[in-house]
């Protein structure tokens, strides 16, 4: 007795410190109280989360697909229902009556826990080759057993009855990784691509490689996913599995009128490690709202006088978004194809004849994605120099425009005044961005181009501040004139 007494203590305490490790992993992540509501919308009366309900937490309720680029693949409304079944299978470890506090808790941990990015990317390997096994399809990568892939059994998909789910176009992204994967040999070859054509695989460890370089944010797109249907959870019993990107399709997407379009919002959201990954993730679904346009030359007109009247006295972060056309002909027949580049900034701009800036991100943004970060050498980040309003003698006259990067006159960017022609010079000139190429079939002599729209936008909580800031002034300049009338 007192021997079966003494086993039962042992294992009651080390069920009790199995829960409170899990407990503080939880929360570590700061969703500790988020779990625990959940826990207790979704657990029947014997404390348990039955299989289904767990599996519906986690699906994509959508039945019908659209693309805004390329025709979605007959296999993909398939390999989304198992979606919510194959996490639940690969990172929850189900009881005799269904999931466990501490099982739920093991799961959660499983996807969003801190962990070195190349685990997450693996779990994002493991995640889709389980999705399409379960839906009968095709899948060459095999991994070895580990405890982690045992954690559930598999189960049947939940059928989905929602609305159409709008696919963004990112053939940007996959170009960029077809041609850092050498499936693509020359840039010749980005414009009319046929994906689906393609005959060769893709090496994983190159294709890591590009993620790793390009996209590292993909390795936090499963704990995101996971972590915000959990929330959602909590947050609505009724309307649960109603997630950002179902309301988002809801209504026609008048923000991919313009450059920053959802798509490559998602794309720039994936370079960053910063609050603004955050935001740029929320415009890939919902938007960046015209507040946060702070210039269009379209609409505000060109000119380096027009847009210095929009974006003076903004101090934060900036994302410039440029559209061009090749000036010249080009052997390999590809003149009068549009092209997209991109400028984040770290601050706004300063009219002075020096370059300014802390730090700061190029990106090729269009057909082709790349993001070119700060080097380290140099800091010449950002250059803004007007006109003055008053004529004076200069024997050494400054270029009047916007540059990025290089040096005063050899601008790895450079905008005229006009806002008329861009030029983009090799990464030979530069030293304060890394190597590459912004734009296609870039040689080493600098290519000009006409410039077809400029926007430039800002931070949503920034704009919010600023607009507080400006409605506060007009508050306080209003009471000194009453005050100078009385």
């Amino acid at each position: 007795m007192g021997a079966s007494s003494s086993t039962q203590q042992q294992s009651s305490s080390q069920s009790q410190d199995h829960q409170q490790q899990e407990e503080s992993l939880a929360a570590s992540t700061g969703s500790l109280p988020t779990l625990r509501a959940a826990f207790s919308k979704l657990s029947n009366p014997n404390s348990a989360i039955p299989i289904p309900s767990l599996q519906e937490v986690f699906s994509k309720n959508t039945t019908s697909f659209s693309s805004e680029s390329l025709a979605v693949p007959d296999q993909f409304p398939e390999l989304i229902r198992h979606l919510g079944p194959s996490i639940v299978s690969l990172f929850f470890a189900p009881g005799d009556g269904g999931f466990s506090w501490v099982g739920f808790l093991r799961g959660y941990n499983r996807c969003c826990a801190r962990k070195p990015l190349s685990q997450s990317i693996n779990m994002l390997y493991k995640l889709y080759s389980t999705a399409s096994r379960e839906a009968g399809l095709t899948c060459s990568l095999e991994f070895d057993s580990d405890d982690d892939d045992d954690c559930g059994k598999d189960h049947e998909a939940i059928q989905g009855e929602k609305d159409v789910l709008v696919l963004p176009d990112v053939t940007h992204l996959i170009l960029s990784a077809l041609v850092s994967c050498n499936v693509i040999g020359d840039d010749a070859g980005i414009w009319n691509c046929d994906f689906f054509g393609l005959e060769k695989a893709i090496p994983v460890q190159k294709l890591q490689t590009w993620v790793l370089t390009t996209a590292s944010g993909l390795a936090s797109s499963l704990s995101h996913y996971v972590h915000q249907k959990v929330r959602a959870c909590a947050a609505s019993s009724e309307e649960n599995s109603d997630d950002i990107a179902t309301v988002s399709n809801s209504s026609t997407d008048v923000h991919d009128a313009y450059l920053l379009t959802r798509a490559r919002a998602w794309a720039i959201s994936l370079t960053l490690r910063s609050n603004l990954s955050e935001e740029f993730l929320g415009a890939s679904f919902f938007g960046m709202g015209l507040e946060n346009l702070l210039y269009r030359s379209s609409v505000h007109g060109k000119g380096l006088s027009r847009f210095w009247s929009c974006v003076e006295g903004y101090n934060g972060p900036l994302l410039i978004l440029l559209s061009a056309n090749s000036a010249d002909a080009d052997e390999g027949g590809t003149s009068g194809r549009r092209w997209v580049i991109g400028v984040l900034t770290e601050q706004g701009f300063e009219n002075r004849d020096t370059f300014f800036g802390s730090s700061g991100y190029l990106y090729a943004i269009h057909p082709i994605f790349h993001v070119l970060s700060p080097s380290g050498k140099e800091q010449n980040f950002m250059y803004c120099h007007l006109h003055p309003t008053v004529r004076v003698y200069e024997p050494n006259p400054k270029p009047f425009g916007l540059g990025f990067g290089g040096t005063i006159g050899n601008e790895r960017i450079f905008v005229d005044e006009d806002f008329a022609r861009v030029t983009i010079r090799h990464h030979a000139v530069d030293k304060t961005y890394q190597h590459g190429s912004l734009i296609p079939n870039q040689g080493f002599l600098p290519v000009e181009a006409s410039i077809a729209e400029v926007e430039v936008w800002v931070s949503a909580e920034k704009e919010r501040k600023r607009s507080r800031m400006r409605i506060r002034r007009e508050k306080c300049s209003s009471r000194s004139s009453e005050e100078r009338l009385i």
